[in-house]
């Protein structure tokens, strides 16, 4: 099973940092065309980051695009919709048709390159009022786009919120996110970025929050959050081998005509035992 637990961010227009964020251990890298790129250098960065898809990496390859609404998304996709693309990430997407419209723009691209039709992934950024108002019908957008990310520092410059430490405010907006998305079957979300990078404390319980909530990814802005992030979206050793033990001990009752018993002193019934199983699956169990 692909993992998508952490997506880092790099800018398009630093080669440099783009050939070190590839050799790191983030599932995607994401090379930025948009808030990491000065409007004077939009244009000239098209070719950089194509270049880029070419290059070896130890993940996943993703770039975010300028949005829709923009002088510059339709030239960010026609350049880079090229063979070493994995996925489009759109920001500010704010309707279903905002998916639909990015969805046939990127299938005719993939026909006039020769590359399988549906096979770029299409990641929508929900980041404003707008699109946490639209959510239930951007998921249900028919498009290929299989999960969705949340960006806090867009939503909250929005909504006129201040960014707290704690996130409580962001808690309506997540928990929507989550929701939608499993309501629409769609894959769960990716969480936002944490922007302080002097609190490292603070992202760790941003992570391991977002992980609680439902969401199975985060993205980051810097490589020091790549392995806290994949730590708070994954089981750890003892969850996975507690898990192994419910499974094991039910499906013993389960023969003997059970369906529900007590381990160690919790009540284990389906819902339990299906938990369990999921984080073997995440483990890799």
């Amino acid at each position: 099973m692909t993992a998508y637990r952490s997506f880092l961010f790099a800018p398009g227009n630093h080669p440099r940092r783009v050939e070190k964020a590839l050799t790191l251990a983030a599932d995607a890298v994401i090379l930025d065309l948009e808030d990491a790129v000065a409007v004077s250098e939009k244009v000239a960065t098209r070719p950089l980051v194509a270049q880029a898809l070419t290059a070896r990496r130890t993940g996943k390859l993703y770039v975010r695009v300028n949005g829709l609404a923009t002088d510059w998304c339709h030239g960010d996709l026609t350049e880079v919709v090229r063979p070493g693309l994995d996925g489009i990430i759109l920001p500010k997407t704010e309707y279903p048709h905002d998916l639909r419209i990015a969805d046939w723009m990127l299938a005719n691209l993939e026909r006039a390159h020769g590359l399988p039709v549906g096979g770029v992934d299409l990641i929508p950024i929900i980041e404003t009022a707008l699109g946490i108002s639209n959510l239930a019908a951007i998921c249900r957008s028919g498009t290929r786009a299989r999960r969705l990310a949340f960006g806090a520092g867009d939503f909250t410059l929005d909504m006129g919120m201040a960014w707290s430490r704690s996130e409580a405010e962001l808690l309506p907006a997540r928990s929507a996110c989550v929701m939608e998305s499993r309501a629409a079957g769609m894959e769960p979300p990716l969480d936002t970025v944490w922007a302080d990078l002097r609190d490292a404390e603070g992202f760790l319980a941003s992570a391991n929050h977002a992980a609680q909530l439902g969401f199975q990814g985060k993205m980051c802005i810097h490589p020091d959050q790549i392995a806290g992030t994949n730590a708070a979206f994954s089981p750890d050793e003892a969850t996975i081998a507690r898990a192994r033990r419910i499974v094991e001990a039910f499906e013993t009752a389960e023969r003997d005509g059970l369906a529900s018993i007590q381990l160690d002193g919790q009540f284990i019934d389906y819902p339990i035992v299906e938990r369990a199983r999921r984080v073997l699956r995440q483990g890799g169990a």
